[in-house]
């Protein structure tokens, strides 16, 4: 019986399940190995550092987290339920949100270097419309409901928060009004 190929793609994605399951820190020849039901030669020999692998699997992880996010069913709501989605992301996928964002691997990244990315300008346009503000008003509550979320979900991925979608949700939206509130006040 011939061998099965194992793909570039194929490693990726297993180690992806890795990360996912139990963390970025486990990912190595080994668990890939074991999970793709090979030797570590195949891993190897498609990344033959396995930090290589890692950003490959971060890529995947940061594609997937921007599809949980975009996962929005009210347009007028956007930002809140972007926000509640980074959120509930750090709830559903702990493991990948540590990764992704407190692993050290998104260096080069900044939030205020994301603002300006062709990925985000549709979404910031939706915002921008909906609120009836400028890009650049609605960039300055885009990254207020950010840094509220990201410290809802950080506390919340290193277990040391419950989470209570109701609470967190008027939490939010408090630092939505206030944000667009601040915004208004600037433009008077």
């Amino acid at each position: 019986m011939p061998k099965a190929k194992i793909t570039r793609e194929m490693v990726i994605d297993a180690a992806f399940e890795v990360a996912r399951e139990t963390g970025a820190e486990n990912v190595n020849a080994r668990s890939i190995a074991a999970r793709l039901g090979c030797s570590t030669q195949p891993v190897m020999y498609h990344f033959a550092r396995i930090e290589e692998l890692k950003r490959a699997v971060y890529e995947k992880a940061d594609r997937y987290h921007t599809e949980y996010l975009m996962n929005v069913k009210d347009p007028e709501g956007v930002m809140l339920g972007m926000g509640l989605n980074y959120i509930r992301f750090a709830i559903h996928e702990p493991h990948l949100f540590r990764f992704l964002f407190q692993s050290g691997y998104a260096v080069g990244s900044s939030l205020l270097e994301m603002m300006d990315s062709a990925d985000l300008k549709p979404i910031l346009d939706i915002m921008s419309g909906a609120m009836k503000m400028s890009t650049e008003q609605t960039k300055e509550v885009f990254v207020t409901i950010a840094m509220f979320a990201h410290g809802y979900a950080s506390i919340i991925a290193n277990n040391s928060l419950e989470y209570d979608e109701k609470t967190v949700a008027a939490h939010l939206e408090r630092a939505y009004k206030g944000a667009v509130s601040a915004v208004w006040e600037e433009i008077k």
